[in-house]
């Protein structure tokens, strides 16, 4: 089966440790990560950026009214003929997330870029148990696909 057309832009904010992020975020394994998240018919065009707390609070505040930094935001634009969005990940906090979940930094993005990609084409956790659920599943079916542990477990 072939995978999805992906046009990726990855890019980097001004973070003190952006070594350890870039070095968890190879562009090949992003990819991989988000191409295997796409349905089989849905090219996409898609920007993951690595922001810090300040950034990553300014963006869930004004677009959420949310005024904490979360781990991934997902703004999606359209979803036909491509799949076009932004998935903006805040690198303090999956870090602190990896950290206290005892995942390696590299395992926790992916299973953000899979979760982002997933809302991108319209998955939604957060409108009830039953699509939670099934997001979850279909999660935890990519990432086995990646050869990633469940996340949930």
């Amino acid at each position: 089966m072939a995978l999805p057309h992906l046009t990726l832009s990855l890019q980097f904010g001004d973070l003190p440790d952006a070594a350890t992020h870039r070095a968890a975020l190879p562009r090949h394994a992003v990819a991989r990560c988000i191409r295997h998240a796409l349905d089989a018919d849905a090219d996409a065009e898609i920007t993951v950026r690595i922001v810090g707390a300040e950034e990553g609070q300014a963006l869930n505040l004004d677009y959420r009214g949310k005024d904490y930094a979360t781990n991934v935001l997902t703004f999606d634009y359209a979803t036909e003929p491509l799949v076009m969005a932004d998935l903006v990940l805040c690198a303090p906090v999956v870090a602190r997330e990896a950290a206290e979940l005892k995942k390696p930094l590299a395992e926790h993005y992916a299973h953000l870029l899979v979760h982002g990609t997933l809302h991108a084409q319209g998955w939604d956790h957060e409108t009830s148990e039953a699509d939670a659920e099934e997001m979850e599943a279909r999660e935890t079916e990519i990432l086995a696909g990646l050869g990633q542990p469940n996340p949930y477990a």
